[in-house]
């Protein structure tokens, strides 16, 4: 009888290993197909969820977002959330754990002096915080969302900046989102560096298209729509789809070099240029009175005070005419070149931006046959 119970318990204790064997090579097959993580901040906004439904679509890595939010589309894409803020450590470190890229679009845009505090916790001390978590937890590439106004802005139309072009500090050092937009790519460079290590600065233009629900970028067009644009500037803009832009920074990711700045812009124009395509698209006729810049922002500062006084939003704010007397022209070239960036025809940009700030922000009664 001891014999048989030796026997039996030898036969069970070998199934027990074979069973053992049979499940180590599945664990190891699945470690080895698990997906890379590639986190996404920023990604509830007009950039940032373009270029995450781009990777979701791609299904190469396993996206993973921190945003304030989480809305339901997040959910239907299979994508990742963690609610939390660029500007809390722990929430920064909970992020990039197992990330092996980082795509970083979290920030602010708003004209407002009184946001200047917001807008450099945001760019500076935000990036500067998920750079350090970064390199701690072996993130690899970075791809960090600057502005082409770190860079392009003159007083004179006639010059086209590329990436070269020194950072025009007397001018924007006025204003505290491109202020703060020239810190965050220096705190960037000092903050995430060495072997092994690569950071891509992306500085497009005035990003259009559709799928800006906060208006952060397309209000133009808004104002536009809402007879609210007065006189036209002396200045002129630069402009790219938010899709293009999404892609370009994908192909960053995969090609950019590190420390190198790429400017995105699908067209320069003038105000005056920008008003006519638009009144063409819209029917709705563009402003055709010009007045020299400093009556344009007197007269823009008073109404705006009035405004103010009665607890109204003012229908244009006075830094928007004093950043429209410049130009915001560049040169893609190098995006073009290295990258691969192609945007799209203009006037497609402009009348897909048309027809969601219509539909989503005016009604469906507002909204018009489009004509090219």
């Amino acid at each position: 009888m001891a014999t048989t119970k030796r026997t039996a318990t030898k036969k069970a204790s070998t199934k027990t290993k074979k069973a053992d064997d049979d499940d180590a090579p599945k664990t190891t097959s699945l470690a080895k197909r698990a997906k890379p993580v590639t986190l996404v901040t920023g990604g509830t906004g007009f950039l940032g969820s373009h270029l995450v439904r781009l990777l979701a679509e791609e299904g190469k890595a396993t996206v993973r977002v921190l945003s304030t939010t989480a809305p339901a589309w997040l959910e239907e894409l299979g994508v990742e959330t963690l609610k939390g803020s660029i500007t809390s450590p722990e929430d920064v470190r909970r992020a990039v754990g197992g990330a092996s890229e980082v795509y970083h679009l979290a920030g602010r845009v708003s004209r407002e002096p009184a946001d200047a505090h917001v807008m450099y916790d945001l760019h500076v001390t935000g990036t500067r915080l998920l750079c350090e978590a970064a390199s701690e937890a072996g993130v690899k590439s970075i791809v960090l969302a600057s502005t082409s106004g770190t860079v392009a802005v003159t007083e004179d139309g006639g010059v086209v900046p590329d990436e070269e072009w020194p950072t025009p500090l007397d001018i924007v050092s006025r204003w505290p989102y491109y202020a703060s937009k020239v810190y965050q790519e220096r705190v960037a460079l000092e903050n995430f560096s060495g072997k092994g290590r690569r950071l891509v600065i992306m500085n497009p233009s005035l990003l259009l298209g559709p799928g800006d629900e906060r208006l952060s970028s397309t209000k133009v067009v808004l104002d536009f729509l809402a007879r609210k644009i007065p006189t036209v500037p002396k200045g002129g803009l630069s402009f790219v789809d938010a899709r293009d832009a999404a892609a370009a920074f994908r192909a960053a990711m995969e090609r950019g070099a590190h420390g190198e700045r790429y400017l995105l812009g699908a067209a320069n124009w003038t105000f005056d240029r920008f008003f006519g395509r638009l009144e063409r698209i819209t029917k709705v006729p563009a402003p055709f009175l010009s007045l020299p810049s400093r009556l344009s922002l007197t007269g823009a500062r008073a109404i705006s005070s009035l405004y103010k006084h009665w607890k109204l939003a003012p229908p244009v704010e006075p830094t928007e005419i004093e950043m429209a007397d410049y130009f915001w022209y560049l040169d893609a070239s190098k995006a073009q070149a290295e990258l691969g960036f192609d945007p799209r025809d203009p006037q497609e940009t402009l009348l897909d931006t048309v027809t969601y700030v219509r539909e989503n922000f005016l009604g469906h009664a507002a909204f018009r046959t489009a004509v090219n």
